[in-house]
C-alpha cells in the first residue's frame, strides 16, 4: 500500500499576538515556530514514531520519506522545516525541502516515486492543492484547510501503487485544545 500523509507546520504567531515565532536558538522572527509550535514538532516524534511501534492497525504511519516546503525570498517561513526536524532525526531520515509552496506539482511527482509511507509537511493554504495534485481532482476532501487548525493530519492511501486513492483524517490529540474533529 502507498501513503502519503500530509501534516501543516506546527504554530506560528498571528498578527499583533504575543506570541511570536522563536528560533532554535532563541532569537524573536515572524518566520519561526511559536513555543507551542515547537512542542507540537517535539511531540510528533513519538506519535509518528512511538517507542515499540505504532500498533496494527494504525491510521499513520512512521515515515520513510519526508518532505518540507523549501523557505525561499517569497515564503521565508521555515516552519514546515523546523515542524518535522525532530522527527526526522529520530528517524535518521534526511529531510527533502527541494520544492517550494507552488510547486506542487514538483513535491507530489517526487512523494510519489519516493519510499512508502511519505509525510509532507507544507504550508496550509497549498494543502489542498497538494492533495489534489497527487490524488486527483475529485478526492473528496475539504475544500480549504482553516487558518486556526495545525492538530490534523491527512492522509491518502491507495493499494499497490494503483486504483483510487482513500482520504481519511487523523486529529492528533497532542496538546492541549487540540480538537478531536477533523476538518
Amino acid at each position: 500500500m502507498r501513503r502519503i500523509m500530509i501534516i501543516r507546520h506546527a504554530e506560528k504567531h498571528h498578527n499583533g499576538a504575543p506570541d511570536r515565532g522563536v528560533s532554535i536558538h532563541g532569537f524573536h522572527t515572524k518566520h519561526e515556530l511559536t513555543v507551542r509550535g515547537w512542542q507540537r514538532a517535539g511531540a510528533l516524534v513519538r506519535y509518528f514514531a512511538p517507542v515499540g511501534g505504532l500498533h496494527a492497525p494504525s491510521p499513520v504511519s512512521t515515515p520513510k520519506t519526508i518532505f518540507a516546503s523549501a523557505a525561499t525570498p517569497r515564503s521565508p517561513s521555515r516552519r514546515a522545516l523546523r515542524t518535522v526536524e525532530p522527527l526526522a532525526h529520530a528517524l535518521g531520515v534526511a529531510i527533502d525541502d527541494r520544492f517550494a509552496e507552488g510547486q506542487e506539482a514538483e513535491v507530489a511527482a517526487a512523494a510519489l516515486q519516493a519510499p512508502s509511507p511519505v509525510l509532507i509537511s507544507w504550508h496550509h493554504s497549498h494543502i489542498v492543492i497538494l492533495a489534489r495534485v497527487i490524488a486527483g481532482a475529485d478526492l473528496e476532501a475539504p475544500t480549504i484547510w482553516p487558518e486556526e487548525r495545525f492538530d490534523v493530519v491527512w492522509v491518502l492511501d491507495r493499494d499497490d501503487g494503483a486504483g483510487a486513492w482513500r482520504f481519511s483524517q487523523v486529529p492528533q490529540l497532542l496538546l492541549g485544545y487540540d480538537r478531536p474533529e477533523v476538518i
